[in-house]
């Protein structure tokens, strides 16, 4: 069983979103973090008061732990900012982000793109939390959706509503926006749990290989295990 700690949103989740129980393949407890909206998470390192932001996920993630879930995970990437110390805290695997597959890419690539819902805010201390090496930070190819466009405002906005046609449209425009800027990009990590149901046109449309939360080795393992049983 994994445990997944929520934001508290009330924006629509399509399927395959990783806010969601049945995107992981794998029995989920979920707990929505109480007053964790996205605006209070999606934030630059420099004004993120993980003191004050952090001890209502520690409870949490110790409530799941508890509950006997085998991982943790999150429904936002930024969290890695947390990652040690959510980890630091519990007996189970936590893992917070796709920002963490970055250091396995960067072995056997030369750069790695990130597609995030938030390019202004997304800096380097969150690539430093993922565990990206400090010379190689230039090898990240950051790309944020249009920060007006429909996408990030109704996620970030926390709006009842989603029109999928024009969420996929931003996300597939940032992926083909940072594929201009590096025509050798083999992969792309979707920062945001909110972009898989898009990672298929994002491919189809870039010829990029996509990974997200799904594609974490301890996340997988945890899926697979469970498709034995």
């Amino acid at each position: 069983m994994l445990g997944l700690l929520a934001l508290d949103t009330r924006f629509p989740r399509p399927p395959g979103d990783l806010g969601r129980g049945d995107a992981w393949g794998v029995p989920v407890l979920r707990r929505v973090v109480a007053r964790a909206a996205p605006s209070a998470i999606v934030r630059p390192a420099a004004g993120a008061d993980l003191d004050t932001v952090l001890p209502p996920f520690v409870q949490a993630a110790r409530e799941l732990a508890q509950a006997g879930v085998q991982a943790i995970t999150t429904s936002c990437g930024f969290l890695v900012l947390a990652q040690q110390r959510l980890q630091e805290a519990l007996p189970v695997p936590v893992v917070t982000s796709s920002l963490l597959l970055l250091p396995q890419c960067l072995q056997h690539e030369r750069r790695v793109g990130v597609l995030t819902i938030d390019d202004r805010s997304l800096g380097e201390a969150h690539l430093l939390a993922a565990g990206v090496p400090r010379d190689r930070l230039a090898d990240v190819v950051v790309q944020g959706v249009a920060p007006a466009g429909h996408f990030a405002s109704s996620i970030l906005g926390d709006r009842a509503t989603l029109d999928l046609a024009r969420a996929a449209g931003d996300v597939v425009a940032a992926a083909l926006a940072l594929r201009q800027r590096d025509a050798g990009l083999r992969t792309v990590v979707l920062e945001c749990t909110n972009m898989p149901p898009y990672r298929q046109a994002v491919e189809a449309a870039t010829g990029l290989r996509t990974l997200c939360l799904l594609d974490h080795p301890v996340l997988r393992a945890l899926a697979g295990a469970a498709g034995r049983q």
